[in-house]
């Protein structure tokens, strides 16, 4: 019992449309998003120097054996400026290889606020967050995600104005 194409009921208007498409809403004022946005930039840029450092670092300790350190007394006698030696070759200086991971450590956990706060103003599903967070972990992505996002923001301010908040 197939009915015929003119006897199919009728699709009813768009205003009287049980679920209506969800409007898009903001966070936040525009100066706000605009002010997370450039917090995360600066977030990632940070991060992504540092993630590169971090790389150089991995390539040299465990690619040939050198650890960078600052300061100190070389084992054969004489002033240690800066120097890329083996592990124990360098007494009382500071090790720049550590220092380089646990500053990494703490500025990837402050990239991770500053795209909590842009993610939370703009509304975005939680895959973005997620997609963006991972930015700060692999070399050379979090310039490209910054440049996305940036890109995306913007976009997305300019394709409604209406739903962003005025205080």
């Amino acid at each position: 019992m197939s009915q015929e194409p003119s006897q199919l009921p009728e699709v009813p208007p768009a205003e009287d449309d049980p679920m209506p498409t969800r409007q898009r809403a903001f966070a936040g004022t525009a100066s706000q998003i605009r002010a997370a946005a450039r917090f995360y930039k600066v977030a990632a840029y940070i991060t992504g120097v540092m993630l590169l450092l971090l790389v150089v670092e991995m390539i040299l300790k465990y690619g040939f054996k050198l650890v960078a350190y600052a300061g100190g007394t070389h084992v054969a006698g004489g002033s240690n400026i800066f120097s890329l030696v083996q592990e124990g070759q360098v007494t009382g200086g500071v090790n720049v290889s550590i220092a380089v991971l646990i500053a990494h450590g703490w500025l990837y956990v402050l990239y991770l606020f500053a795209v909590f706060l842009l993610w939370s103003r703009m509304r975005w599903g939680l895959g973005q967050f997620v997609a963006i967070a991972l930015g700060g972990v692999v070399p050379f992505l979090s310039f490209v995600m910054e440049a996305r996002v940036h890109h995306q923001v913007e976009k997305e301010l300019a394709k409604h104005p209406e739903a962003v908040r005025r205080y």
